[in-house]
């Protein structure tokens, strides 16, 4: 499970998107070295919540393959018991 430094990480990584896109509505056409720095800013931000992605996404297939573990513990059981189930 994701601790709660990791869920504290992911929305920092948000809130600090929603600066910077505010930020960039700010900055004018002309000053290049602004929107670079913005860029490179918003890039990395992005690669940050790439990664939050993978990982939700990954703990999230360990999920669903714990819960089919359990599903065919629990059958067995039933079946053990001389339950049937169909």
């Amino acid at each position: 499970m994701r601790s709660e430094e990791s869920r504290d990480a992911g929305e920092a990584l948000l809130r600090r998107l929603q600066r910077l896109v505010a930020r960039a509505a700010t900055v004018r056409g002309g000053d290049r070295r602004h929107l670079l720095a913005l860029i490179d800013e918003i890039e990395t931000a992005r690669r940050g919540l790439l990664r939050e992605c993978a990982e939700i996404e990954s703990e999230m297939r360990q999920a669903t393959v714990r819960k089919s573990a359990i599903g065919a513990y629990l059958r067995n059981a039933q079946v053990s018991r001389g339950r049937r189930t169909n």
